[in-house]
């Protein structure tokens, strides 16, 4: 693959069979993930903090092209379609605008956005503490406003995120959620990062949606990197 600048990542959806997705050398700096219909979207690969032996494929959607995040945001209400979704709830930062064009997709007037900072009225029963993958350090809370409330109680809800990697942040959403009342009918994010979340998310891994999904990487004695099996 021929080396892209920072900036030209997350710009084109490409046609199946642009790239070489399993290539036996390993990778040097990007990964082509597919959707189901083949297409393929180039992904920076990202060495993860530690020995610098683990890297991830990245997406950040709030750099990318409205047309990836068109293409992408259409893949997740087409998997979550079949539930009748009746509420769409977005997860901060990168999740609220994929939220937001999937409920649009699915005809929604609105979407209920869940909060990463402290409003003055929000409550602590509603709040539930919350780290990532991307922010290892750095450990932030998430609130559900207390208005939104009656937006979400009986209906069919639906999670939409960017990616699960290990997902722990997800947990947080979902017991958020449930100290609310709250059960979701699904999860659907943009991509699924690893296996890693699978143990944690264990009781809803039949209801985790993805259009396209991307191992985790050892670095090869050469410099280059292969997926790893979790």
């Amino acid at each position: 693959m021929s080396p892209l600048e920072p900036h030209h990542f997350w710009q084109t959806i490409q046609p199946a069979g642009t790239h070489d997705s399993a290539s036996a050398e390993g990778f040097s700096d990007s990964y082509p993930a597919r959707f189901v219909d083949g297409r393929q979207l180039l992904l920076p690969l990202r060495v993860l903090p530690g020995d610098g032996t683990e890297a991830v494929a990245s997406l950040i959607v709030n750099q990318a092209s409205f047309a990836v995040e068109d293409a992408l945001a259409q893949a997740m209400t087409e998997l979550i379609r079949p539930l009748a979704p009746e509420v769409i709830v977005g997860v901060p930062t990168l999740g609220l605008p994929l939220a937001n064009n999937v409920a649009r997709r699915l005809g929604h007037k609105r979407m209920v956005a869940l909060g990463a900072s402290r409003k003055f009225w929000y409550r602590d029963d509603l709040s539930a503490p919350m780290s990532s993958i991307t922010s290892p350090t750095h450990q932030k809370t998430i609130f559900l406003d207390p208005r939104s409330l009656p937006l979400l109680a009986g209906k069919r809800v639906i999670v939409v995120d960017d990616v699960i990697s290990s997902g722990t942040s997800m947990v947080a959403v979902l017991r958020l959620l449930a100290q609310a009342g709250i059960t979701p009918a699904a999860v659907v994010v943009a991509m699924l990062q690893g296996t890693h979340w699978q143990a944690p998310l264990e009781a809803w891994r039949e209801k985790v949606m993805a259009p396209i999904a991307s191992p985790r990487f050892g670095r090869t004695p050469l410099g280059r990197w292969l997926p790893v099996p979790n």
